[in-house]
């Protein structure tokens, strides 16, 4: 009998083991949740329209992004970056052996020394953005970004676009990201900066595209207003990210679309023109930021300055038309009834 009954708690516990691990409750949400450093995971964002280094679908002003980045910096001219300063970041970037060395000692150096004049963060999960493509993916954890100051934002706007454009609970942290780095030390995988890259650059442009369309016309352009980069292996690569299709049935499709390419390890004349591009790049997402919040910040001011009018034309038409008016301190629920102290 002891026997007997040994073997059918045995038989019964694998068939109760199976039994769970078929069952669909078993899963966490968390073992469910994919993420960059899964090979399967660009094709989980293609099939929700999100698409890495789309070349055939360029956004309108990718020529003018291109044209920007060319633009010379004193900073970087050859009497103030030379031979030495060039072979130090050779050096550095060459014997980087993590990806803190690599965002801590070579990228500082590609951003230069006035980077800190732009609210950035490093590695900040973006834990309060509204998921995308899905909430089986993963929160960003981007090893760099830059945005602007929250308060620089109408409180209207912030509390409407919060889930677009505020990407962290704590709240101080820079908001409207559009500017992106994913870094990688010579082992690391440049295909899973890539991907890191596309996942960052899709919150920029939802972020940058929210805040232009607020209160405004519907975009008909297809413009790029996020910039992501990758830095692997000394190899700095420049990428936009936009929006086509808004309003679709569909949804709308993001498009990552390479820049620039650099070997900034080569010569110190290819580390300038890179360095040169980032910088510009830059400066050229704190204008779109800019830009964007200047405009919806207007129309939330305009409609305010007309609510505030129409409402002094009411109160002025009311004590014209229906005589003397009661005073604030009278109780208007019982007119024939001094106010109680």
């Amino acid at each position: 009998m002891g026997p007997q009954r040994s073997s059918a708690r045995a038989r019964s516990r694998r068939s109760e083991s199976k039994s769970s691990r078929n069952s669909p409750a078993t899963f966490s949400k968390a073992s469910a949740r994919t993420s960059a450093y899964d090979r399967n995971f660009e094709q989980h964002l293609i099939d929700h329209q999100i698409y890495r280094n789309n070349r055939a679908a360029k956004p309108d002003n990718w020529a003018d992004i291109n044209l920007r980045m060319t633009q010379p910096r004193a900073s970087l001219s050859p009497s103030k970056f030379s031979e030495e300063p060039f072979e130090k970041f050779q050096k550095i970037s060459e014997s980087a052996l993590t990806e803190a060395k690599v965002m801590n000692t070579a990228f500082p150096i590609i951003l230069g020394s006035d980077a800190t004049d732009i609210p950035s963060e490093q590695s900040l999960l973006v834990n309060n953005l509204k998921a995308l493509p899905d909430e089986t993916v993963v929160d960003a954890k981007p090893d760099f970004y830059e945005g602007s100051e929250l308060e620089k934002i109408h409180p209207e706007i912030r509390e409407s676009l919060s889930s677009t454009i505020i990407p962290s609970t704590l709240r101080h942290a820079p908001c409207l990201p559009n500017f992106f780095m994913e870094a990688k030390c010579p082992d690391g995988s440049a295909a899973v900066a890539k991907r890191q890259a596309c996942y960052d650059g899709a919150f920029g442009a939802r972020a940058m595209t929210s805040m232009r369309q607020y209160r405004q016309p519907p975009i008909l352009d297809h413009k790029a207003l996020s910039i992501t980069t990758t830095f692997h292996d000394s190899c700095l690569r420049l990428y936009t990210t936009h929006i086509t299709d808004l309003g679709s049935e569909d949804g709308p499709r993001y498009h990552m679309t390479q820049l620039r390419s650099f070997a900034m390890t080569d010569t110190v004349e290819t580390f300038r023109e890179g360095a040169s591009a980032l910088r510009n790049a830059r400066d050229w997402a704190m204008e779109q930021r800019e830009q964007v919040i200047s405009t919806a910040n207007m129309a939330v001011g305009m409609d305010d300055s007309r609510t505030s009018a129409s409402k002094s034309a009411f109160e002025g038409d009311a004590s014209t038309e229906g005589g003397p008016q009661p005073s604030k301190g009278r109780n208007l629920a019982a007119p024939n009834q001094s106010a109680q102290p």
